[in-house]
């Protein structure tokens, strides 16, 4: 092919990749602002190691107030509408758009700040879209969304984007392909299409299970089907009201959730009128922990693991247990199921 044909070639690819980006980062916009709904401004969260300790061992309602921090699905943040003009136009004349931190004063610092959240929240959304999509997303193109100019600090930005995506859904940003540079978002826990649970597109669900997980091990390990859905009200999760992540939620938690073995729902014994109540299933203990669901809440909650001593002590016994099993398991026995039900049937056990 002539060389002046091949020109021609890539500089309409050039093209038609820049205006496939357009477009995206369009429909992320138009997407975001279709299904999201205001977020509350009077949702309770922790206000201090001390307070939520205390919430939880008393087991006050208060409780509540610490799952509701995990309603950030409806985060400015993340699903914010950030228009093309008005993030290009901070490019050419912001200050820290194009030196390091060591080189700026505490007060642009602080304005720089704010200038990479913003673009972490853009490159969020993108993420996000490219997921939903199935689609991963590659590096050059998630330089053109936060600007070519902030190419220096893009690895301080992935890492905001990943950490506010992680506290919604679960999911880590990763690096699937070193040679093209692609990333996507992999999920936790190994639910089917990668967290979306059901085949096609979507979001995933696994920050929804994990939530769930942690409400079961807080309150007990068993939690009365009342309490679930009194809770996920508070994050605007309603039975038998299609949402636009989890879809119809009383399905997903009821049917799916229990089909794949992540949770347990079953009738408490003697109730009449029959009364439910959800557990951990087997593929929960499998695939996680106690301790990882406790990191995952204290993650979202912005405080430690051990700001919630009743379960910090029972997942550190969990851990130990787990580690004996291995070291047994090493040695060609079947200790690791055993573990795993002797902890499955000690949790269950409850005064009913």
């Amino acid at each position: 092919m002539p060389r002046g044909q091949k020109s021609k070639l890539r500089t309409r690819e050039k093209h038609r990749q820049a205006r496939d980006d357009s477009q995206s980062h369009r429909e992320i916009q138009t997407t975001a602002a279709a299904e999201e709904e205001p977020p509350s401004s009077s949702s309770p969260v922790l206000e201090g190691n001390s307070q939520s300790s205390s919430a939880f061992e008393s087991g006050s309602t208060s409780q509540e107030s610490w799952m509701t921090s995990s309603t950030s699905t409806n985060s400015p943040g993340i699903f914010g509408i950030i228009s093309d003009e008005g993030d290009n136009s901070q490019d050419e004349e912001h200050p820290c758009s194009s030196v390091m931190f060591s080189e700026v004063s505490p007060s642009t610092e602080s304005s720089c700040s704010d200038v990479l959240t913003i673009k972490a929240d853009l490159l969020a959304q993108y993420l996000l879209y490219k997921y939903k999509i199935k689609q991963p997303s590659m590096k050059e193109n998630m330089l053109r969304i936060v600007s070519p100019n902030y190419e220096h600090r893009f690895a301080e930005i992935l890492k905001r984007a990943s950490e506010s995506i992680e506290v919604v859904f679960a999911v880590e940003v990763k690096e699937v392909d070193s040679t093209s540079h692609s990333y996507d978002l992999v999920s936790k826990l190994k639910l089917p299409n990668n967290g979306r649970v059901r085949s096609g597109m979507g979001l995933p669900k696994t920050g929804l299970l994990m939530n769930i997980l942690g409400m079961i091990f807080l309150k007990g390990n068993h939690v009365t089907e009342e309490e679930i859905w009194k809770f996920l009200n508070m994050m605007r999760v309603y039975a038998g009201r299609k949402h636009y992540i989890y879809g119809e939620p009383r399905k997903l938690i009821t049917k799916d959730l229990v089909r794949l073995k992540y949770l347990e729902y079953r009738q408490v014994p003697d109730t009449d009128p029959p009364r439910y109540e959800f557990l951990w299933g087997q593929k929960a203990y499998a695939e996680t922990s106690k301790m990882k669901v406790l990191e995952f809440l204290a993650k979202i909650n912005d405080t430690v693991p051990s700001a919630f001593p009743l379960q910090y002590e029972e997942a550190l016994q969990d851990e130990e247990e787990r580690a004996r099993a291995r070291v047994t398991g090493r040695h060609g026995t079947t200790g690791h199921c055993r573990v795993c039900s002797r902890a499955m049937s000690s949790s269950f056990s409850h005064p009913y």
